[in-house]
């Protein structure tokens, strides 16, 4: 793969356009309102912003449960609007990604509505549709992550259909060739329209087991995972089944095929398996995805000796492809909070995301992560998610972590003249950009400064990774490119650390990053809390 690639140890800024910058006083963000604010985002120095769904839907999963795939809705804006997204975000050095849902789609799919009127007209077959048992019960013992099982009966056809998520979020079958067909023809649309790269949302879902077979049950020690209601039964199993088949490699091919029509356009796997770290290496394959991402670093565990594995296990499989890194998305609560950084220092959070940005490979940083806002405390009576209303109060959901972005100290956060869709809380109002920009030591401007010095550090954005390792709560490791070693230190701890080294005398601090940094002792590493150290040697 060519180094020089856009997107080869890109930050990628999401965007998750409910909550961006409202225009029209509605409550909700639009695509005008990101125009209106791609100048702060390409201030901070990232190379590519990914936008969240923003097509036509009935919003049952906020855009993730596609009606059209061609039209934007009219709660965002027109397609008018994303040319002009796109022409402006172009004019500005950005890359633009956009959110492609292909395993699923919405009830109100006109393919789907074709495919429930009977079992023998031309979309029949478009959709996965199965016989119940002689009880009448579901075909098998498949769940939805969103609680209960994945099947829904549907009285039109005497049959039950598949959701891997929401009842409203019926499964496509990827086994029918057309559907295949004309999914690759709605990704076309967009390349054409001059995208430059696709997240691919849960793209492993998009082939189910053929047989229908039952997927075993996981021991209660092992049922854990990200985005888990402790009494979701969705844990219960190994998902060997319903997801994550062979075949799907076959298409990730076929997806290569067209992307690689249009130059420099790239492709982002989300995957949530079994073993994601396994089938993330597979994904990123010679000519399949350009990279993928899982959600090793989207947990509650947030310890030095987590990370290191997960990166350690992650390059001892991944001999091809290129990781892609997050520690925030729309899907889990902000990484402040669900790493338990609220109490230390407002810089502790530019830390954490300079760690995600020094490790081999590309990053996903989520809006309001720059300024390193904590997760909100939605009350029930304002909750949005269908899955933190499902499983309240054992699980709150995903609100917490889709609140607004709060501009300034206003009652709305400069984000609507109306009354928002989620409210803003008054901590986050308190982190404001109006706020931060004034202030040197913000989370903001240490964010800022340290994705500029990142651009100077080759080693950073194209190295190797090696001899990483977890002292504590301390995360070592190096990065090599071209003859240079960078060395890296960072402590993810309140508490100040002292580590000996080996250093060769050639080794020298770089400093200029813009974070807290520790210091270089002739047999010692000194680090503060929440400090880094940058150390170069030839």
């Amino acid at each position: 793969m060519n180094p020089q690639a856009w997107w080869r140890g890109a930050v990628i800024y999401q965007i998750y356009p409910r909550s961006f910058q409202d225009s029209d006083g509605d409550g909700v963000g639009d695509l005008p309102g990101i125009i209106e604010r791609l100048d702060y985002v390409a201030a901070l120095g990232v190379d590519a912003i990914w936008i969240s769904p923003f097509f036509k839907s009935p919003m049952a999963d906020f855009g993730y449960d596609i009606a059209d795939y061609r039209a934007v809705d009219p709660l965002f804006g027109t397609l008018a609007d994303f040319d002009r997204l796109i022409d402006k975000a172009h004019r500005l050095g950005l890359k633009v990604m956009i959110d492609q849902v292909l395993s699923h789609t919405s009830i109100e799919h006109d393919w789907f509505k074709e495919s429930r009127a009977s079992r023998d007209n031309p979309k029949a077959d478009w959709y996965v549709w199965a016989d119940a048992k002689p009880d009448g019960t579901p075909p098998n013992n498949w769940l939805s992550l969103f609680g209960g099982v994945a099947w829904q009966w549907e009285p039109r056809r005497g049959q039950y259909f598949l959701h891997n998520f929401l009842a409203s979020q019926p499964d496509l079958n990827f086994h029918n060739p057309d559907v295949r067909a004309a999914t690759l023809d709605n990704v076309r649309f967009w390349l054409e329209r001059g995208v430059d790269g696709l997240r691919l949302d849960a793209i492993n879902f998009c082939f189910h087991d053929v047989l229908l077979r039952d997927n075993p049950p996981k021991p209660p020690e092992l049922r854990t995972g990200r985005g888990f209601s402790p009494d979701n039964p969705y844990a219960f199993q190994y998902h060997w089944h319903n997801n994550t088949q062979p075949e799907n490699l076959a298409f990730l091919s076929e997806l290569r095929a067209l992307l690689d029509r249009y130059p420099g356009v790239v492709a982002l796997g989300e995957i949530s398996s079994e073993d994601s770290l396994a089938t993330m290496a597979d994904y990123t394959g010679d000519g399949r995805l350009h990279m993928g991402y899982s959600f090793e670093l989207l947990t509650e565990d947030s310890s030095a000796r987590h990370i290191r594995d997960t990166v350690a296990a992650l390059e001892a499989q991944m001999r091809e492809g290129w990781p892609c890194w997050a520690i925030s998305n729309h899907d889990v609560a902000r990484v402040v909070s669900r790493w338990r950084a609220e109490a230390a220092p407002a810089y502790a959070a530019s830390t954490l995301s300079a760690m995600t940005c020094s490790l081999r490979g590309s990053v996903c940083i989520y809006q309001g992560e720059e300024l390193g806002l904590s997760e909100a405390d939605v009350p029930y009576e304002l909750l949005q998610d269908p899955y933190g209303i499902e499983f309240w109060p054992n699980f709150k959901g995903r609100d917490g972590c889709r609140t607004p972005m709060p501009w300034d100290g206003s009652a709305q956060g400069g984000f609507t003249g109306g009354t928002p869709w989620l409210p803003l809380p008054d901590a986050h109002r308190a982190r404001s950009v109006a706020t931060q920009e004034h202030d040197a030591g913000s989370p903001l401007q240490r964010f800022r400064r340290f994705l500029r010095w990142r651009r100077t550090q080759p080693a950073l954005r194209w190295g190797e990774v090696r001899d990483i390792a977890a002292d504590g709560n301390v995360l070592a490791f190096a990065r090599v490119h071209e003859g240079q070693t960078l060395y890296a230190w960072f402590n993810l701890a309140d508490t100040p650390r002292t580590l000996a080294h080996d250093l060769p005398a050639s080794a020298r601090v770089l400093d200029g990053h813009g974070l807290v940094g520790g210091a270089l002792a002739a047999q010692s590493v000194e680090l503060p809390p929440y400090g880094v150290l940058f150390v170069a040697a030839e």
